[in-house]
């Protein structure tokens, strides 16, 4: 599960390449011979840096962005959404479900040369498990009885009872136990510094600048065709749009006004591609329920009825977005299409807020004897999309009496210093989903220690015995009635405002040829994505291709 949050900033930056020699500039309307070659650069973008480049204890989008590009789980998601293996060549289920029999593939190197087995399988769970290390992850592991190395390649999981996302949770980054074995994981320099075995290897990571990446010549899969992958750090989405029209970035996720307004001119649709499809995500208002102020339902229930989320889709998402109701995305088996969500409904609002003793004053605030109705929205920096939720927010919060400021905090305090300490009222957030609906994670009232998901601190017994019970069954019917009564609970407990599940616009230059839209995506077989020998743009040194 990765935390993903909506971020905004203001400050305009044009990056410029200095470490690359460029090519003259060509024209994609030239002739060129249009076969697979070795080679290029591909320069995404970022709003923000990444916080860990250690699997075990990143829990934000950007540090995944690049962990999964270092880095191998056992099994992967197929273009089509079916699990295959990565790491693992097969695997076999038995007992009932309680024992899965992995076969690793053979002659699997970790990017320092060194041989990968059935020992770093075992020290990688072993470090999810261990209580002393911040991971937000350890409860996908918790299941697991216990673990054996049967020889070099093949490894046995033996879990106290079927757990229905296992496959699922074995996707998961495997780490290095010949590096790590006698490190503190939460202090080790290989956080900045990994060793994984996936396709690219760290070149360099330069702090608020870029993450550059080479391309590992002897990736068990094969060597990319993208010789580097540079990640630069552009706070603001309208400075990211100007590095993309400069030349100086090929990707960058669009924003609906972009999409819709700024991109059909001739010369950009000459030289970019861009894509359109539901993404695995939703964004969301979380109360910090620790705060007395959140503290009974219905106030979280009238903060609910004042938002008015159509607004909020058409104005900020221009309608590329699907309402949402709870915790699971349209679509999906896990989402119940019964539950109707909190319509804009001032008047049922005020209705709540009345019963729980709160009434305007002459001012037209709302107070409860000498206590104002008063709150921060709180929203990190990187998009202009966080910064728009929560002024609309504020407007609306207002017309009932609701004096809510809007707070804006920069990306690397924002989730270590405020959301993981509980430091906040409010948030505008998201969150990335993993395609099992099992969310324990988020949900569950074990999971509110300083780091884990859970950090609106939400408890609700029923919830937690039906999270249990979902993931240890694999009968799809009664996972489906499981998570429809999830789905339910919560909509009526309403620990957050749900709002929507946002299309993915990514924007991608043309040289880049290969990609090929699948339900899973674009960016699955990225190592096969390549540039004509003709048209590549920028030249790496080949010393840094090894």
């Amino acid at each position: 599960m990765k935390k993903q949050i909506t971020l905004t900033i203001t400050i305009a930056i044009i990056i410029l390449f200095t470490s690359c020699k460029h090519k003259p500039q060509y024209s994609l309307n030239n002739n060129f011979i249009d076969k697979p070659a070795y080679g290029d650069i591909f320069v995404d973008s970022s709003p923000s840096d990444p916080i860990s480049l250690n699997p075990v204890l990143a829990s934000d989008g950007t540090s995944f962005d690049i962990i999964n590009m270092i880095f191998n789980g056992l099994v992967k998601y197929d273009k089509d959404l079916n699990l295959v293996g990565d790491l693992a060549d097969k695997w076999t289920i038995s007992n009932g479900g309680k024992v899965i029999t992995f076969y690793l593939k053979k002659g699997v190197k970790w990017q320092d040369g060194v041989e990968f087995t059935a020992k770093d399988v075992k020290f990688t769970y072993e470090k999810f498990i261990d209580p002393k290390i911040k991971t937000a992850y350890s409860s996908l592991f918790q299941l697991v009885n216990k673990i054996d190395i049967v020889n070099k390649y093949i490894i046995k999981i033996y879990y106290k009872q079927p757990f229905a996302p296992a496959l699922d949770t074995w996707g998961t980054p495997m780490i290095p136990e010949h590096i790590l074995k006698d490190k503190d994981l939460n202090t080790a320099e290989f956080n900045r510094n990994p060793i994984g075995t996936g396709p690219y290897k760290l070149k360099r990571w330069l702090t608020a600048q870029k993450v550059e990446l080479v391309a590992n010549k002897d990736y068990f899969e094969g060597e990319p065709y993208i010789s580097g992958y540079t990640f630069m750090i552009i706070p603001d989405q309208s400075a990211q749009f100007m590095n993309l029209q400069a030349g100086n970035i090929d990707s960058m996720p669009l924003t609906p006004d972009l999409y819709l307004d700024k991109t059909n001119t001739k010369e950009f649709e000459e030289n970019f591609n861009k894509y359109s499809y539901p993404s695995l995500s939703y964004t969301y208002i979380g109360y910090n329920e620790t705060n007395e102020l959140f503290a009974d339902k219905k106030i979280r229930q009238a903060l609910s009825y004042a938002i008015n989320k159509d607004e909020i889709i058409k104005g900020v998402r221009r309608g590329l977005a699907m309402p949402v109701t709870g915790p699971f995305i349209p679509g999906s088996w896990a989402y119940n299409n019964e539950i109707k969500g909190y319509d804009y409904n001032p008047e049922k609002a005020l209705t709540l807020l009345a019963e729980e003793g709160w009434k305007k004053d002459k001012d037209g605030f709302l107070h409860k004897g000498d206590k104002k109705f008063s709150f921060t929205l709180m929203v990190a920096q990187g998009s202009n999309t966080g910064l728009q939720i929560a002024t609309i927010a504020q407007q609306q919060f207002a017309k009932l009496g609701m004096d809510v400021s809007v707070r804006v905090l920069a990306w690397n305090v924002f989730i270590p210093e405020y959301i993981d300490k509980k430091k906040f009222d409010a948030a505008v957030m998201s969150w990335q989903l993993s395609r099992d609906p099992d969310c324990y994670e988020i949900w569950h009232s074990s999971r509110t220690k300083e780091g884990e998901f859970n950090f609106i601190s939400y408890k609700n017994p029923e919830v937690d015995k039906l999270l249990e019970d979902g993931r240890t069954t694999y009968d799809i019917k009664k996972r489906t009635e499981i998570y429809h009564r999830i789905h339910k609970i919560i909509a009526d407990d309403c620990p957050y405002t749900f709002l929507y599940s946002p299309y993915a616009l990514p924007v991608i230059h043309k040289r880049f040829h290969g990609i090929v839209p699948a339900p899973v995506g674009i960016g699955y077989n990225f190592i096969k994505w390549y540039v004509p020998d003709e048209i590549q743009k920028y030249k790496i040194n080949p010393e840094e291709v090894k």
